[in-house]
């Protein structure tokens, strides 16, 4: 598996690669956390508006830390909660990127923060926020049903080598 890939995002080409376990410590590169939600061997892909399924994420808010946005989306987008373990960052780089805004709202190389969720309680789906639906997906029928890169099926892969006992 190659652990870069160049992808289209809206008519720019980004680069993106895949950090095992990477730790990154300037907050100000972190552009976004995403749960891998594992429960009864099933993976949990939300439906965003506007968006196709996809593992809960989003942005991190001011004063919270990765852990506590990271657990904050997967409430919000898919009613769940659980305990988690780091499993490593997607490096976004535009320096390809001809329509990338300088002083925009992105840095130039910054950092998608990737975890596993083992989820212990799942509650009632509300749609309160902008998710339209949650699905469980049986691990062998992901690659069909999500709606993003072939980094994410390595990056579940690897979240499924990990033990549920976190």
């Amino acid at each position: 598996m190659n652990n870069q890939i160049a992808v289209n995002w809206e008519g720019s080409k980004v680069c993106l690669t895949w950090f095992p376990s990477k730790k990154i410590d300037n907050s100000q590169l972190i552009t976004s956390v995403h749960g891998y939600c594992f429960k009864d061997g099933k993976i949990l892909l939300v439906q965003v508006k506007g968006r196709g399924f996809n593992a809960p994420g989003g942005h991190i808010e001011l004063n919270e830390d990765p852990e506590q946005a990271l657990h904050r989306e997967v409430y919000e987008e898919g009613y769940v909660t659980g305990t988690i373990k780091y499993l490593g960052a997607i490096e976004v780089n535009h320096k390809e990127n001809e329509n990338f805004i300088h002083n925009g709202p992105y840095p130039m190389i910054g950092y998608q923060l990737f975890y596993r969720v083992d989820v212990k309680k799942v509650f009632p789906f509300l749609r309160e926020n902008e998710t339209l639906t949650r699905i469980w997906v049986e691990p062998e029928e992901i690659q069909y049903v999500l709606d993003d890169h072939e980094l994410s099926i390595h990056i579940i892969k690897e979240a499924l080598k990990l033990s549920d006992s976190i």
